[in-house]
């Protein structure tokens, strides 16, 4: 059986949705119950629903064969697995944002509000720039509103919310879309359902 770490919310439907087409549907999915591990013993599938973040986790550890996660999480925690797929689902993007009328002074030391801190970083430490990081993980638009920071680092969908609070982008960083990754040993002793997986989702994603 393949163990399959799916992330919860509207991206892990996205992804069981298209699991489904391939083969790997798990009807216990839309029971609407609140068990984290869901079972299809005719489609030889176990979905575990783990929150987004923690999806890499359960992957790295053995506890999931294979997983969904966002490539922002990748390039943040950097696990130790195997990127098979890039499913072209959850596009978004990871940006610098700030306040409309926001001027950088590159006298002093930026401030910058995130909790992508390895990717902020990397990101700021290539245009050799001075930072200072603090860390948040929720409502981050508050930090340069308040003053508590110049700039925030955060995931871009739409932009809405940046716009309703009178912030913009400055620069993106990196594209994000949900990727198929995979546990290493799991990829070795598992391999054709692995394998036979990625093909179907290749197949279908390219319809």
């Amino acid at each position: 059986m393949l163990n399959i770490a799916l992330p919860k919310g509207r991206l892990g439907d996205q992804v069981h949705e298209i699991f489904s087409k391939i083969g790997y549907e798990c009807a216990a999915i839309y029971e609407n119950d609140r068990r984290l591990v869901l079972e299809s013993p005719e489609n030889n599938v176990r979905y575990l629903l783990v929150k987004p973040s923690d999806v890499a986790i359960y992957v790295e550890y053995g506890a999931a064969d294979v997983g969904v996660v966002g490539k922002d999480i990748l390039l943040d925690a950097n696990p130790d697995v195997y990127e098979l797929l890039d499913l072209g689902i959850g596009k978004c993007r990871l940006a610098v944002a700030g306040p409309e009328d926001y001027v950088e002074d590159r006298d002093r030391v930026l401030r910058v509000a995130t909790k992508f801190q390895t990717v902020t970083k990397k990101y700021y430490s290539s245009l050799n720039r001075e930072i200072e990081i603090v860390k948040l993980n929720g409502s981050i638009e508050l930090a340069p509103i308040l003053g508590l920071t110049d700039v925030i680092v955060d995931i871009v969908e739409s932009g809405k919310t940046l716009k309703e609070n009178h912030l913009k982008v400055l620069q993106t960083i990196v594209p994000v879309s949900a990727r198929l990754i995979a546990n290493r040993s799991s990829y070795l002793f598992k391999n054709d359902l692995i394998t036979q997986m990625v093909k179907k989702l290749e197949e279908v994603l390219h319809q």
